[in-house]
C-alpha cells in the first residue's frame, strides 16, 4: 500500500501555517519528514498525526497505561519545575501513533504532587524512567 507524501508547502496549506512554520517543526523533531534532495516530503499519515486528526483504524492490539505517580514532601518551587519538565518532555518528543495525556495537581497544605499519565506502555514507561531520573538527581 503507497501513501501519500506532501511537499512543506502543501503540508503548510493543509494546516493553515507558513511554509517556516512547517520547516521548524521538522527541524525541532515535531513532525516527521523525510528529506528529499533539498526539500522535504511528509507522509499523509505523519501530518494527520500532527494534525490530531483520530485514526480511522484502531489496531486491536494497541495498549494504553494509566500510571498514578505520589511525590510527597515537595516544595511549591520543586513541583513546579517538575511540572514544567513532564510538559517539555511530552512536547518536545517526536510524533507517536497515539497521544500522551498528562494530568498533574499539587496539594499545597499537604506538600504532595500527583501526576497522571494515560499513554502507550511504552511513553509511560520512558515518562516514568524521566521522572525517576528527575526525583534522584535532587533537583
Amino acid at each position: 500500500m503507497s501513501e501519500e507524501f506532501y511537499t512543506v508547502e502543501r503540508a503548510a496549506h493543509r494546516l493553515g501555517l507558513h511554509p517556516k512554520t512547517v520547516l521548524r517543526f521538522i527541524r525541532e523533531d515535531r513532525l516527521r519528514a523525510t528529506r528529499v534532495g533539498r526539500s522535504w516530503r511528509i507522509l499523509h499519515s505523519d501530518l494527520d498525526a500532527f494534525a490530531g486528526v483520530p485514526r480511522a483504524e484502531l489496531n486491536s492490539e494497541s495498549a494504553r497505561a494509566t500510571c498514578v505517580l505520589e511525590i510527597a514532601n515537595l516544595s511549591p518551587e520543586r513541583a513546579g519545575r517538575l511540572m514544567d519538565t513532564v510538559q517539555s518532555a511530552v512536547n518536545s518528543r517526536s510524533v507517536r501513533p497515539s497521544p500522551v495525556q498528562i494530568t498533574t495537581a499539587y496539594d499545597a497544605g499537604g506538600r504532595q504532587l500527583k501526576v497522571v499519565i494515560i499513554a502507550s506502555p511504552g511513553d509511560a514507561a520512558a515518562l516514568l524512567q524521566l521522572l525517576n531520573a528527575w526525583l534522584e538527581g535532587g533537583r
